[in-house]
């Protein structure tokens, strides 16, 4: 399965939001500076974003993005799908359907369709809500124990 740039920063986006989650509306700016994603790019996916019905927006110096769900309700197979269309790009950078001339039929048809299986059942199943436990547990994990 490949990502694309896209695909990359709208789950890097939907992670800040989501870590930033019932703090109110959240700069774009802010997003791009801690995201590491240009600027102009990341206002393009978050559009897209919006448009798939992942976000809400206010424009205006007071405005910013939030999440319309809470992050526990948002999985990362719904938003990369929103970004990236099919997920069942699994096979190397092979397009279903396309042989050539040396394919002996589907020989490895089947297991494009299990590594998909697999890709999708992971993404399916993550959500931004674990996600944020995640990062916490890791950040937890480098605190100090005893601060000076």
């Amino acid at each position: 399965m490949r990502i694309s740039a896209k695909g990359e920063y709208a789950v890097k986006a939907m992670l800040d939001l989501a870590l930033h989650y019932g703090k109110g509306l959240i700069p774009i700016q802010d997003i791009a500076e801690r995201q590491a994603i240009p600027q102009r790019y990341l206002e393009q996916v978050l559009l897209l974003l919006k448009r798939a019905g992942f976000l809400q927006s206010k424009r205006g110096s007071a405005g910013g993005y939030h999440l319309m769900r809470p992050p526990q309700e948002i999985s990362v197979g719904a938003v990369l799908r929103a970004m990236e269309g099919s997920l069942e790009q699994a096979g190397a950078g092979r397009r279903p359907g396309k042989r050539s001339a040396s394919d002996h039929g589907s020989d490895l048809e089947e297991l494009w369709g299990e590594i998909s299986a697999a890709v999708s059942g992971v993404v399916d199943h993550i959500s931004f809500g674990d996600l944020c436990r995640r990062a916490e547990q890791r950040r937890s994990a480098l605190r100090p124990m005893y601060h000076i």
